[in-house]
C-alpha cells in the first residue's frame, strides 16, 4: 500500500522531506503547496522525478484533495496553528515541523484539537534520531538516578528564509523556542521529572546587525545559557552559540547519574559511558543506521523519523513525538525568553497559558 503524501511549505525543510521521503519505499508526493513560485519550484527539483506533485499556492486546495493519505507541514512557525486549524477539518494524518507553535495560547489549541483528531498527529523532533542522541537515551538506565544534563550547540547562524521570517521573535517565537525546543525536548527525555523553573541569560551580540528588512533590525538572539530546574532537584543546561562555525562538534551532549556518565558528540559515531565505581570509561559505536539511504541536514534523523511516522500509520499505533512533547517544549523556550527579558528565575507556571 502506498501512502500519498502533500507537502505544506516548500522552503528548505520542506525540500528537505521531499528528498528523505524521495528515498523511501511506498510512499508518493502526491501535492506541494507553497504561496511563492520559487520555493514550488525547488520543490519540484527535490522530487527528482520520483514523484508528479500537483502544485497550489494555498494550502487549502492542496487539503482539499480526496487522495493526500498524510500532509507535512513545514511552514513559517507563527502560520503552525492556522494551518493545523485546516488540517483538523480533515481526517488526514500530519507531520508538523517543530516549534508546535510560537504561543502557549496556540500550542493549548492544538494539543485539545489534536485529542479530538481521528488522524495521526506527530511533532518533527527529529534530533531523537540522531544515531549518537539515540544511542545515549538507550544507555540512560545505566546512569543510576539522573541528575544532570548539559547540551553545548556552537553552530553557524541562522540560514535565509523567504521573508526573513526567522529573523524576528514575533514570528520565530524567538531563538530559544524555534531552535532550541530540540534541546529542551532532549533534556526532558534524559530527566526523570517535570521541568519547574528557568533561568536564562542571552543576548544578540554578533549576527544580523548589519540587516535591514524593511528599515527593521531583526531581534533574533544569538547566543545563551538557560538552566532548566526539574521538580525531583535535578538540573539541564543549555549552552548555545550560533558565531561559532568551524566549531570541531556542532553539538555537545553530557547526561550524569550517581552511577556513571554518558557523553556525545554531534557528529560522532561513538558514546563514551562512564562507570564511577570502577573509575573507568569505554567507547561505545553509534553508528549511522544501515537504514538510512538519506543523510540529508540532521545526520539522517529526518529519514529515521519518517520511517517510524509510516509504521506508526501501519501499525496504527501512537505518535512517539506527541504535540504535549512539543508543548512542553515550547514551555521552557518561552520560560527562557522571558527569564532573559526580565532578568529573573521564571517559573513555568508564570508563562502565560501554561498548565502542567
Amino acid at each position: 500500500m502506498t501512502t500519498r503524501f502533500g507537502i505544506i511549505g516548500t522552503g528548505m525543510m520542506g525540500c528537505e522531506h521531499i528528498r528523505n521521503l524521495a528515498q523511501i519505499d511506498g510512499v508518493d508526493v502526491v501535492a506541494i503547496a507553497d504561496p511563492h513560485e520559487r520555493s514550488r519550484q525547488e520543490a519540484r527539483k527535490a522530487c527528482a522525478g520520483r514523484f508528479n506533485p500537483g502544485c497550489y499556492d494555498r494550502y487549502e486546495d492542496l487539503l482539499a484533495r480526496d487522495d493526500v493519505d498524510a500532509v507535512v507541514i513545514a511552514t513559517p512557525n507563527y502560520t503552525h496553528h492556522s494551518v493545523m486549524a485546516a488540517v483538523f477539518q480533515t481526517d488526514k494524518h500530519v507531520l508538523l515541523e517543530k516549534p508546535l507553535a510560537t504561543t502557549m495560547a496556540d500550542c493549548n489549541a492544538l494539543v485539545a484539537q489534536a485529542q479530538r483528531h481521528r488522524g495521526l498527529v506527530w511533532v518533527a523532533l527529529e534530533y531523537r534520531y540522531m544515531a549518537p542522541i539515540a544511542k545515549t537515551l538507550d544507555l540512560l538506565p545505566q546512569l543510576g538516578a539522573i541528575h544532570m544534563c548539559a547540551i553545548r550547540e556552537h553552530r553557524f547562524p541562522f540560514l535565509h528564509k523567504v521573508g526573513a521570517w526567522n529573523r524576528f521573535n514575533r514570528y520565530s517565537g524567538g531563538t530559544l523556542v524555534e531552535k532550541c525546543c530540540h534541546f529542551f525536548d532532549l533534556m526532558n527525555l534524559m530527566v526523570p521529572s517535570k521541568p519547574l523553573r528557568v533561568m536564562a541569560s542571552g543576548g544578540q551580540n554578533v549576527n544580523h546587525l548589519q540587516e535591514r528588512y524593511d528599515g527593521e533590525v531583526p531581534d533574533i538572539l544569538d547566543n545563551a545559557y538557560v538552566i532548566v530546574e526539574y521538580e525531583g532537584g535535578q538540573r539541564a543546561m543549555l549552552d548555545l552559540c550560533m558565531f561559532a562555525e568551524g566549531a570541531r562538534q556542532e553539538q555537545h551532549i553530557v547526561v550524569t547519574g550517581d552511577r556513571g556518565q554518558v557523553e556525545a558528540t554531534v557528529p560522532g559515531a561513538e558514546v563514551f559511558l562512564s562507570d564511577r565505581a570502577a573509575g573507568t570509561y569505554r567507547a561505545i559505536p553509534a553508528p549511522l543506521s544501515r537504514q538510512v539511504r538519506e543523510v540529508g541536514f540532521h545526520h539522517g534523523a529526518s529519514y529515521l523519523e519518517h520511517l517510524a511516522f509510516l509504521e506508526a500509520l501501519e501499525r496504527g499505533t501512537p505518535a512517539r513525538v506527541t504535540v504535549e512533547d512539543g508543548r512542553l517544549a515550547v514551555a521552557i523556550g518561552l520560560a527562557a525568553q522571558q527569564s532573559i527579558a526580565t532578568g529573573r528565575t521564571v517559573y513555568l507556571s508564570e508563562v502565560e497559558g501554561f498548565s502542567a
